[in-house]
């Protein structure tokens, strides 16, 4: 099997995940859009405008050419923004053949169709949904190019494409678990980045541990209930997709989405802040993803919905908090039927 694997595309994540196939060995080749980016990955083995000061193994290569970085790989890993997935998998549908394993490391929903990553990739690439499998978890990028330990895990139904994205990314500081709930997975990572936004507004504010802590725990209870839903198994909400990956966005100043949050709950328009920020927030979008997606499905989501009030109608980040401590009064185990929690712990 070729030990060729294809980047799609340069950026803060694809460029650390492409570090750690060179670690493993392989012959790493980054597609890029921009010329100038494909030249500094070649010529100084630097990516500055996503990781500033790190140097990258000499076996990542960079090109402009999409066909030249697929053809003759065993592997290929898309990470872009969920604004341009399905650009990005329709273009590589001209390029890509069955025996390629496909992984995608994105964390986000299809606005327009509230459709999941792999579900826009299967569609464009006209296969089944089984032969794309999901990266997700607990993964700064800042960190995994340093090489800081990191576990991750893999999501399939086809464990056999689960077992063989393990087996490339596996190594002594980042470890693979599998999991066949691509669902559970892909939400988790989705929506994680909502309560991330909320936590960083939190702080913003100045509200301290105790209601970020709040945030945390409530969020992962509103994941999983719009996760179980959509036909997610709620024990993967208590894995590393799930309270590992959220801990982890909501925590951080390496988090894009709370470092977002943090500037909204400081007073600083929306505008403002994406234009600071220099990359992607997927949790702006995701919030509009959840917001729809919770009506369609006539599930309760009281943190997106306040965060969806922010973001885009406005509302004041205080009222917002307000609004959500003064919610009825509830009982904290209404998260799933006892019916459905039996079947789950027996």
């Amino acid at each position: 099997m070729s030990d060729k694997v294809a980047v799609l595309v340069a950026g803060s994540w694809g460029t650390a995940l492409a570090s750690v196939l060179a670690a493993n060995k392989l012959n790493v080749v980054v597609w890029t859009r921009t010329g100038d980016q494909a030249r500094e990955i070649n010529e100084t083995h630097t990516n500055q405008r996503y990781l500033p000061d790190v140097a990258l193994p000499s076996n990542i290569h960079a090109t402009t050419d999409m066909k030249a970085a697929v053809t003759g790989a065993a592997a290929i890993l898309i990470v872009a923004p969920s604004s341009a997935m399905r650009v990005v998998a329709s273009q590589l549908k001209h390029h890509w053949n069955k025996d390629q394993l496909v992984i995608h490391a994105t964390k986000g929903f299809e606005i327009e169709s509230l459709k999941r990553m792999s579900t826009v990739i299967s569609e464009e690439l006209g296969c089944e949904e089984a032969q794309v499998v999901v990266l997700s978890g607990p993964s700064h990028a800042e960190e995994v190019i340093r090489r800081n330990p990191t576990t991750v895990v893999v999501a399939s139904s086809n464990n056999e494409a689960a077992s063989r994205a393990q087996d490339l990314f596996m190594n002594t500081y980042f470890r693979v678990y599998t999991n066949r709930d691509m669902i559970g997975v892909e939400l988790a990572g989705a929506l994680k980045n909502i309560i991330a936004l909320g936590a960083g507004m939190s702080d913003g504010l100045g509200f301290g541990d105790n209601a970020k802590a709040a945030l945390i725990t409530r969020g992962l209870a509103e994941i999983t209930r719009i996760g179980m839903e959509m036909g997610a198994n709620p024990l993967t909400f208590a894995g590393l997709a799930g309270i590992g990956d959220l801990v982890v966005t909501a925590t951080s100043q390496h988090s894009r989405n709370w470092r977002a949050g943090s500037m909204l709950g400081q007073g600083k328009p929306l505008d403002e802040v994406l234009n600071s920020m220099g990359m992607v927030v997927e949790g702006i979008r995701t919030t509009k993803a959840a917001f729809a997606i919770s009506q369609k499905y006539g599930v309760q989501m009281p943190i997106a919905d306040q965060l969806y009030h922010v973001l885009f109608q406005d509302r004041n980040p205080r009222t917002a908090v307000e609004a959500l401590m003064g919610r009825d009064p509830k009982t904290e185990m209404e998260l799933m039927p006892l019916e459905t929690w039996e079947q789950w712990h027996t």
